[in-house]
């Protein structure tokens, strides 16, 4: 047995390839310059989100505000100006601080989470759902008619369908997106469940 070769070998679960070698699974998210990568998607995927979701609204508050609805694609999607003091489908429209509240409850999670990131999949989700609740979350603490008090702008609309923003949609098919992911038995860390 050649004694240099047991010197140079890591304990068994000291590392990532120590944890492996004693059948133990080392998470994905135990990878610091993966886990770096992925807080960078996530963040950067909620900062374009945030970005489009805000050029768009003051798009629609310049030229929609005041103004018919416009139908595109023979009525399948309308743009509609709307001013929602309340959550999806005007839900609530006497708790807009409670929004607020439960916006930046959601946004502090997801930072906090996403330390433990080992998935692609969940970094887009999260970004996605951090983007929208932040996009939400400046509307409602900027915008009319106060402080923390702010109606969000919602401009698209569909047939027999409530009145939404890319926010909106981000929160949306990043839910979707979880479901199908804790369907999929994928953790937040990477693993299988």
């Amino acid at each position: 047995m050649n004694a240099d070769a047991d010197a140079e070998a890591p304990a068994p679960g000291t590392d990532a390839e120590g944890a492996a070698d004693a059948g133990v699974e080392a998470p994905p998210s135990a990878d610091p310059a993966r886990n770096r990568r992925l807080v960078r998607l996530t963040f950067g995927i909620a900062i374009g989100v945030v970005l489009l979701d805000q050029i768009t609204k003051w798009l629609a508050v310049r030229y929609l505000e005041g103004q018919d609805p416009i139908e595109l694609l023979g009525g399948l999607v309308t743009l509609t100006f709307l001013r929602n003091p309340g959550a999806a489908f005007s839900f609530g429209t006497g708790f807009t601080f409670v929004f607020t509240a439960i916006a930046l409850g959601v946004s502090i999670f997801i930072v906090r989470k996403s330390r433990e990131l080992g998935s692609v999949g969940w970094a887009i989700a999260l970004g996605g759902l951090l983007g929208g609740a932040v996009g939400n979350l400046i509307d409602r603490i900027f915008r009319a008619p106060g402080l923390f008090q702010g109606h969000v702008v919602d401009f698209i609309t569909f047939p027999n369908f409530a009145v939404f923003n890319l926010a909106d949609s981000a929160i949306v098919c990043s839910s979707i997106l979880m479901v199908l992911l804790a369907l999929r038995g994928i953790e937040l860390n990477g693993t299988r469940k």
